[in-house]
């Protein structure tokens, strides 16, 4: 059987502290799907095409990953791509606490699927999508955050 997970977020922007747990995260999966989650609630600075662009940049040659867009219920969409296993990272207690709610709740709607969870690399802990819109909304360079596909793409826009 193989070892599928997805690794949900916004990713809006992709950043390093993303990059980072993905390719942790490769010797433990056969698959891993990007799943770009669609959620009303958030407005994103960056379409959802543009951010599965990037991915499909920074990742290509290594079919093991896969960006992919998705709406609703992030563990039936799991369901929908056999996927065993959820990944997220985590850089701070306050992380764990929210993400450990979420896990509880998706084991509760399927026991079958786990969530793993990555601690980041130190030097990426102060790394957040927020904070890398902020600056790129204020003109600031966000460049130290952000992985060379994203940087070349806002070359033009920012």
């Amino acid at each position: 059987m193989k070892r599928i997970c997805l690794f949900p977020g916004t990713f809006d922007p992709v950043t390093l502290g993303h990059v980072d747990i993905i390719n942790r995260a490769l010797p433990l999966f056969d698959k891993i799907y990007v799943g770009i989650g669609i959620n009303a609630a958030k407005s994103p600075m960056f379409s959802s095409e543009q951010r599965m662009e990037w991915f499909k940049e920074i990742f290509k040659g290594e079919d093991r990953v896969e960006s992919v867009v998705y709406e609703g219920l992030t563990i039936n969409y799991c369901k929908e791509i056999g996927a065993r296993f959820i990944l997220r990272g985590i850089r701070y207690v306050s992380d764990f606490e929210y993400e450990k709610t979420i896990a509880d709740a998706n084991r509760t709607l399927d026991k079958n699927i786990e969530t793993i969870f990555l601690t980041g690399e130190p030097k990426y802990t102060s790394v957040a999508s927020t904070i890398v819109r902020d600056i790129l909304k204020n003109g600031g360079n966000a460049s130290p955050f952000l992985p060379e596909a994203v940087i070349a793409s806002l070359k033009n826009k920012f």
